[in-house]
């Protein structure tokens, strides 16, 4: 019954892409009322009778703050990033009380993105998850650099969201400085794929993120799938160039 709350609840606050996240937090109240969210509550705080419309953005700040904290430096590019993209879906009014929650969160030494993560993935289907990374990797790249540890933590949590190497590696080379090497990744592909390899490798990549597709789930899917599509689109052209196809 909450699954169906929650849908409803994610929907009218966050349309297409909202539902999702509220059908997740609406099925997570039904197997368990009683659930501690340790990373920004005190132990004796818990989910009430219904969810709340603060649960999906405390998921992304979570997820935001950890990428943030990776390197051990906390930079105002990388803020202004998460801010902006806050404004662009959610508001100014919200944004500015989230941001306030963000910099408590920032102070959590124990954010738990393994067990976040894991129920996400279990309720969140695969291209919601993809395009929650894809977030992740624009906030390690807000200051221009993803370096090592940050790296290594976007790779824990694809893990955890049970995205596949290749997926993790096409969303990876999208925020590579373009080169031909970086244009094969995207694909999902390497330099040795025959024409016919490219061709197909470029037909399945244009499926999987043509804004049509995602147009039903609302404005921040299809922007999001807009975007990967044009990379994709990109990383073709380049490769058509070289190859001479």
């Amino acid at each position: 019954m909450l699954r169906w709350v929650g849908a409803i609840l994610g929907f009218v606050f966050f349309r297409g892409f909202g539902a999702i996240i509220g059908f997740f937090i609406g099925n997570y109240l039904d197997q368990s009322r009683r659930i501690e969210f340790r990373t920004f509550r005190s132990p004796s705080q818990t989910y009430g009778a219904g969810p709340s419309t603060q649960d999906f953005t405390q998921i992304l700040l979570i997820l935001s703050a950890a990428i943030m904290k990776a390197d051990g430096r906390i930079l105002k590019k990388e803020l202004t990033y998460v801010k902006d993209f806050f404004v662009a879906n959610f508001g100014i009014a919200k944004t500015q009380k989230d941001m306030l929650r963000l910099r408590e969160i920032l102070k959590n030494e124990n954010l738990q993105v393994s067990a976040l993560c894991q129920q996400v993935s279990r309720f969140m289907q695969i291209s919601a998850r993809i395009q929650l990374l894809h977030y992740l990797f624009g906030v390690a790249k807000a200051d221009g650099h993803i370096s090592q540890s940050e790296l290594d933590l976007l790779k824990d949590i694809a893990n955890y969201l049970n995205i596949n190497p290749s997926e993790f590696n096409s969303i990876g080379a999208m925020f590579k400085t373009e080169s031909i090497e970086s244009a094969y990744q995207v694909l999902e592909i390497d330099s040795s794929a025959s024409v016919e390899e490219i061709k197909k490798a470029y037909r399945k990549m244009a499926r999987k993120y043509h804004p049509d597709l995602v147009a039903n789930l609302g404005p921040e899917h299809s922007k999001a799938a807009e975007e990967k599509f044009k990379k994709v689109q990109a990383a073709y052209e380049r490769i058509s160039k070289e190859r001479g196809i």
